[in-house]
């Protein structure tokens, strides 16, 4: 993003106004830092060392957004990642405890809210370093809970709500050796009655509708012409 407005803008006061009248969104960023982290093994307590430092890289980019002319921006947060196929595979357990009413993993879910605690309070003061700006929280855990809960009222398939479409093995249908894109690996007929699509990422039906969740959440709070969307590939 930085580098096609170097190129396009090159100091351009038109270019900047244009950013001036865009809704920039800036996020999710962050979830690969984690799941790379919780793929070598490491504990939960050991990946929440990381959090401040990933929250603090968050705003530090949100700050050259701004820089660029950027008046009105979402920050997204992490999503309640205990909910989804590859961590249900990767820490599935007999403990009936270790989940929650949704059967998502509670202790993974807390540390999603660790997350999103701390990225609220940098966007607090985000707004107080930057009065003239709109710096909205971009609500992803919530939007997401409110899609599971939903989802048999949503036209889901109840009984494959945390089941991949693509993906092969085990209670979500999400190999840890087996992943979407090799040729062994089948994918669902319908993807529109699925959550997920591979065990990390969403359909676009779920994508679709976690939008309308956040656009009637966001919306009054902002006024804009376009979308910009600065993210990591998560």
């Amino acid at each position: 993003m930085f580098s096609y407005f170097n190129t396009t803008c090159r100091g351009n006061k038109d270019c900047f106004k244009k950013n001036g009248k865009a809704l920039f969104m800036v996020g999710e960023i962050g979830g690969n830092d984690y799941n790379y982290a919780f793929w070598q093994g490491k504990t939960i307590e050991e990946v929440k060392t990381m959090v401040p430092e990933v929250v603090e890289t968050i705003k530090q980019a949100t700050k050259r957004v701004i820089g660029y002319g950027a008046t009105r921006l979402v920050v997204p947060g992490n999503f309640p990642i205990g909910c989804f196929p590859v961590y249900l595979t990767k820490y599935q357990t007999n403990d009936s405890t270790a989940y929650d009413e949704l059967h998502c993993l509670k202790e993974l879910n807390n540390f999603s809210i660790y997350h999103n605690y701390l990225l609220q309070q940098a966007i607090a003061e985000l707004k107080e370093e930057h009065p003239d700006e709109t710096v909205v929280y971009g609500d992803y855990y919530n939007a997401f809970l409110w899609l599971l809960s939903k989802a048999d009222l949503l036209g889901f398939d109840p009984i494959s709500l945390q089941k991949a479409c693509c993906g092969i093995g085990g209670d979500y249908n999400y190999g840890l050796s087996s992943w979407c894109g090799d040729p062994k690996v089948p994918v669902c007929e319908n993807p529109n009655e699925r959550l997920s699509w591979d065990g990390v990422h969403l359909t676009q039906r779920a994508y679709e509708l976690m939008a309308t969740w956040l656009v009637r959440d966001i919306y009054p709070k902002l006024q804009c012409e376009y979308i910009v969307s600065y993210s990591s590939a998560v």
